[in-house]
Order: C-alpha cells, then sequence, then structure tokens
C-alpha cells in the first residue's frame, strides 16, 4: 500500500480508537477536534483539518477507510503522494468550508430569530446550541477521491453492490453526486450526513482536477 494511503488509514483509526479512550477521562474528542459552526464559542479554525480524522462509530470510518483504501492508492501510485495528499488535505477544508456556508444559511433562515431552541427533549440556550452544530469524517475527501477516480479512469468497470452487472466509473460517480444532492435537498428529519459537505469535497476536487489539467496542457505535458 502506498505510503500516504496507509499513513492517512493509520491516523484515522488511532484518532477513532482514541476517541474510546478519551472517554474513559471524561474527555469528548469530537467537542475539540470536530468541526463546529464558526459563530460558535468552541469553533477553532485548526477543525477544518482535525474534523477530518473524527469519525461518529464503526460503519462511519470502516465505510470511509475502505474506499480510501480501494481508490486512494490508485490515486497516489498515479499522482505521487505529495499531490494526492495535498488533494485528500485541501479537499478535506473545502467540503468543510460548504458545511459551515450551509449550516450559516440554516442559521439566517430558520435560528437567528430564536433565543432558545427545543432540541426535543430540553430547551437549551442558542448558544449552547450553536456548539451542537459540528461535523466529523473524512467523507467529504472520500467523495473527492471517488469523483478523482470517475474522471481519471471514467470506463473502469465497477461492481457495485446491489446492482447485478458492473457500471462505468464515471456513472458510478455522478450517481453517487445526484443521491447526494437529493438527500441534501430532502432534508429529511432525523437525517444527521452532511450530504453538502460530500458534495463540498467533489466540487472542490473537480475545480482541483480542472486546474491541474490546464497547467499541464500549458506546460505541454499530457494529463491521464
Amino acid at each position: 500500500m502506498p505510503t500516504v494511503t496507509k499513513n492517512l488509514i493509520i491516523i484515522n483509526v488511532l484518532f477513532f480508537f482514541g476517541t474510546f479512550v478519551a472517554q474513559k477521562y471524561g474527555i469528548e474528542l469530537d467537542a475539540y477536534l470536530g468541526l463546529h459552526f464558526f459563530m460558535a464559542s468552541d469553533f477553532n479554525p485548526a477543525q477544518l483539518i482535525t474534523y477530518m480524522f473524527m469519525h461518529a462509530g464503526f460503519s462511519h470510518i470502516f465505510f470511509n477507510m475502505f474506499a480510501v483504501f480501494m481508490f486512494g492508492r490508485v490515486l497516489e501510485q498515479v499522482w505521487g503522494p505529495r499531490k494526492f495528499l495535498f488533494y485528500y488535505i485541501a479537499c478535506g477544508i473545502g467540503a468543510g468550508l460548504v458545511q459551515e456556508g450551509i449550516q450559516y444559511i440554516q442559521y439566517v433562515t430558520e435560528l437567528s430569530r430564536y433565543a432558545e431552541v427545543n432540541t426535543g427533549t430540553a430547551i437549551i440556550p442558542m448558544a449552547e446550541y450553536l456548539n451542537l452544530m459540528r461535523t466529523v469524517g473524512a467523507s467529504g475527501s472520500v467523495y473527492a477521491i471517488l469523483l478523482a477516480f470517475g474522471m481519471l479512469f471514467p470506463r473502469e468497470r465497477m461492481f457495485v453492490f446491489p446492482l447485478p452487472f458492473p457500471i462505468q466509473a464515471r456513472f458510478f460517480v455522478i450517481g453517487y453526486a445526484l443521491i447526494e444532492l437529493y438527500s441534501g435537498v430532502a432534508n429529511n428529519p432525523g437525517d444527521n450526513v452532511a450530504h453538502f459537505a460530500h458534495l463540498g469535497g467533489m466540487i472542490f476536487g473537480f475545480i482541483l482536477i480542472i486546474y491541474w489539467r490546464r497547467k499541464n496542457r500549458n506546460n505541454g505535458t499530457y494529463y491521464h
């Protein structure tokens, strides 16, 4: 396994198990390392990076790291370790920025006129509620990796459960993007998935890849 891919998986797993160790000492790492809404008192700009290494549960980290293992190693072999790591971190930050923007829209349109919020179990001050608005996970970077694989190897055939037949990578990526867009717009109650952060990772990934293609073309080199 390439170095960056391997180390990203190791770091994410260490943070995941570190969360449980910290809980035994009464420390909630999510509260420090998760990405808070920028208007909340617990927000720290460094969280735009640290939130990528925090996960909400086993299935969350498993599927994210499985995607990094399956597709990230291919990108690292094509791009090299430095370019791949930059892409991973930059797209993760981009996903976080998009999520912050979506939360700001929610705050302005729904929350700003209230001093307190009824969470269903308690009524809490708005300042306290804003600190509960936090995001964790590497999904923004993972969706950017999926996009990059689809753009670099658009005709590569993939088996995707539960489809009984293979589909090309480009259609796989387009399908995932449409599902995330629909899920984000639908805004189903109880859905705690940051769908627009996923799309944000893909958007930043698309911008980076297009920029690199044009730069390589101008330099007289061809981009696969």
